[in-house]
């Protein structure tokens, strides 16, 4: 058993196998290093921290129960992600919203400068896009995966990746009255 104060040195991947093979502390270690990036995945896929946050008990719980399965196919972070993912759609096919997005703290520090107006104006914009454009734009344009990743997490090709995320960008940009500047409001 490795102690506590030595998982600073251990990777993802040995944390699980650590986890797999009776250690006590190791899945503590990787739900501390991954439990925000994951809070934040859920958040802007559910759009409520209630169901974002029950998805993020039942990703980690499912995460806790298979970490034997894990192949070492792609990094941890990717099989969380994949995990929490569909954590929160099993969540929102469970449960539909019943009330508007409620106003919260920015989770991302790039989203300070954001108005609380622009922010829900964006997650209205982004809840009229179908889902799997959505689910690509939450992976790769606001938490900033490559490609390729978002493309494991969703289990779809790179392509696929790229073009729901263009055609989401255009959906989105048209929502948002961005497109070519014809916005009909004068600049601030």
């Amino acid at each position: 058993m490795t102690p506590l104060d030595t998982f600073d040195e251990v990777d993802d991947a040995a944390l699980l196998r650590l986890h797999s093979r009776g250690d006590p502390d190791a899945f503590g270690e990787l739900f501390r290093r991954h439990r925000d990036r994951m809070w934040a995945l859920a958040l802007r896929t559910t759009r409520d921290p209630e169901v974002a946050s029950d998805a993020v008990q039942d990703a980690f719980l499912n995460a806790f129960r298979r970490a034997d399965s894990f192949r070492g196919d792609s990094a941890v972070t990717t099989w969380l992600h994949r995990i929490t993912v569909n954590a929160c759609l099993d969540r929102l096919r469970r449960v539909k919203p019943t009330s508007d997005i409620a106003d919260h703290e920015p989770v991302e520090p790039r989203d300070h400068h954001r108005s609380v107006e622009v922010r829900l104006d964006v997650q209205k914009a982004l809840a009229q896009i179908p889902e799997g454009q959505r689910l690509a734009l939450t992976l790769v344009d606001m938490h900033g995966l490559p490609v390729s990743e978002a493309a494991k997490i969703l289990g779809v090709a790179e392509g696929t990746i790229k073009s729901r995320c263009s055609r989401g960008r255009e959906a989105m940009a048209q929502l948002l009255g961005g497109v070519g500047g014809e916005s009909e409001e004068a600049p601030v």
